[in-house]
C-alpha cells in the first residue's frame, strides 16, 4: 500500500515482496543516486545468477554500483548450486512466458557445466558500454550496445 501511495508503477501487480522491494528502488531511490553509491545484498527474485548471501536470507552477494542516477557496474558471487540455478531458470522462465521482457529462460548448457562442477566464481559487469551511458546520458544500457552479442529467439545462426 505505501508503495502504491508513494506512485511506484506497478507496485499492486509485485509478485512478491523482493520484485516490490527491487520497483521501488527503481522508481524511488535509483534517480536520487548523485553521489557515487554502492547498493549491496539485492533480493534473491532479482539476482538469478547471484548466490544467496551467506548470512541473510532473501538477498544475494550482490552489488551495483550507482552515480548519477544510473547503475555503473554490476558485480555478484556466481550460483554454482545446479539445483537452485534450476529453480531460478524456471522461475524466470515463467515469467517470460507470462510477458516479462527482462526475464531470462532455462539454459541447459549452463546448468550441465554447474552439474559437472562449477569452482567459485564471480562476476563484474563495467564496460566502455556503461560509461558511454553516462556520457551520453542513456536511461538503459540497451540504448548503447552498439551489436548486441543474442541474436532473436528461434533465428538460425547465420551460415558462414
Amino acid at each position: 500500500a505505501a508503495a502504491q501511495a508513494a506512485g511506484v508503477a506497478g507496485a499492486g501487480e509485485a509478485p512478491s515482496l523482493g520484485e516490490l522491494l527491487a520497483l521501488c528502488f527503481e522508481e524511488l531511490c535509483e534517480p536520487e543516486l548523485v553521489q557515487p553509491t554502492f547498493v549491496l545484498d539485492h533480493p534473491t527474485e532479482v539476482s538469478p545468477l547471484a548466490k544467496p548471501h551467506r548470512t541473510r536470507p532473501g538477498v544475494t552477494e550482490r552489488f551495483e554500483l550507482f552515480a548519477v542516477g544510473r547503475e555503473l557496474a554490476n558485480a555478484f558471487s556466481e550460483l554454482t548450486d545446479p539445483v537452485d540455478q534450476r529453480a531460478r531458470f524456471e522461475a524466470q522462465a515463467a515469467k517470460k512466458a507470462a510477458g516479462d521482457e527482462e526475464a531470462c529462460g532455462v539454459d541447459e548448457d549452463f546448468l550441465t557445466a554447474l552439474e559437472h562442477g562449477m569452482p567459485p566464481t564471480g562476476g563484474l559487469g563495467i564496460g566502455i558500454d556503461r560509461l558511454v551511458m553516462l556520457l551520453t546520458d542513456s536511461p538503459s544500457i540497451k540504448d548503447v550496445i552498439a551489436f548486441p552479442l543474442l541474436r532473436p529467439e528461434g533465428q538460425p545462426a547465420p551460415k558462414e
